[in-house]
């Protein structure tokens, strides 16, 4: 029997359209949408399913509907294919579907918590304040210091996710990530800005941790048998509880890590489970060639391909 690791995709992967045609084929799935709606008191189906973009693609709006699509896919993988995989983890909002998925997380709990966390986001730095961007092609051991030498105590730029050894993101104030970019185009290393809000993950969204401690820390945590690989860890963490999702909000996202962990573990199948491939693409850079990489496009295939798999 193959090892699974299921990931769940976060911010970024939203697309008007997603999910439409999951309930069109599956329409028992409409409660999950219907729960979301009443958890985040936002029309989740109507934002995901006809946009505009620019409503959908908010931080407090994006978070919750990426989470909902997402477990309304799972719902249907564990009931069609029966999926039980080894390890579970998810990118930063991805890591709150991972842990509904595994039954760490009550659904409509943590809609409810990713509605809040989008609003302390976007609330976290002004406007025009921060940016992230894209740097491709930059190892680690080069990037970590250039980026202490450029910042200050007023001007910070900071690696906030490690994707791949190909790409990582920073995170801080505008003006320390602009002087990070020209300090790359003189050694020929492409970065590219990303139409983000704020500066997720950096210690700029420390206003948005001290917002959220209290919620997260009044969220229950039901203990099972099922394994999370935490975003600021890296690892697999048990007992798991509030305490990663608190570290998360102003700390990086240790992605490439994460796989890393489950490829040591032994998975050998890796699927992706919401809306766009960002996961899959990743994947690819980071694990070894053999592994079987997966994603639910193609749901009805992805399904029959499980059933094959399991067999």
């Amino acid at each position: 029997m193959p090892s699974f690791l299921a990931m769940f995709p976060g911010q970024g992967s939203q697309f008007v359209g997603m999910g439409k045609e999951l309930l069109g084929e599956f329409p028992d799935v409409r409660v999950i949408f219907e729960e979301a709606e009443d958890a985040a008191r936002i029309p989740v189906r109507k934002l995901c399913f006809d946009g505009p973009e620019d409503d959908l693609k908010l931080t407090a709006n994006t978070q919750p509907c990426i989470l909902t699509v997402s477990i309304a896919y799972w719902r249907i993988l564990t009931k069609e294919a029966g999926v039980t995989p080894a390890l579970f983890a998810g990118h930063s909002l991805g890591e709150y579907s991972a842990l509904v998925a595994a039954g760490k997380l009550e659904f409509s709990r943590a809609v409810y918590l990713v509605r809040m966390r989008g609003e302390a986001m976007q609330k976290a730095v002004p406007q025009g304040l921060g940016s992230m961007a894209a740097v491709m092609g930059s190892g680690v051991e080069t990037l970590e210091p250039l980026c202490k030498s450029i910042s200050s105590a007023n001007s910070v730029v900071e690696v906030v996710n490690y994707n791949s050894p190909q790409q990582l993101v920073v995170a801080g104030h505008k003006a320390a990530v602009d002087a990070l970019s020209r300090e790359l185009e003189k050694d020929n290393i492409r970065s590219i800005m990303l139409p983000v809000s704020a500066p997720f993950h950096s210690s700029l969204m420390g206003p948005a941790r001290e917002g959220m401690t209290p919620l997260l820390n009044d969220t229950k945590f039901i203990k099972n048998n099922t394994k999370v690989v935490a975003n600021i860890t890296g690892k697999i963490e048990e007992p798991y509880d509030a305490s990663f999702l608190i570290r998360q909000m102003d700390g990086p996202v240790l992605w490439m890590q994460s796989l890393q962990t489950a490829s040591e573990w032994g998975c050998d199948t890796y699927l992706e489970v919401g809306p766009g491939r960002v996961l899959f693409g990743l994947a690819r850079r980071v694990l070894p060639r053999e592994a079987k990489l997966m994603h639910v496009e193609d749901l009805k295939r992805t399904i029959q391909d499980l059933l094959i798999v399991r067999s």
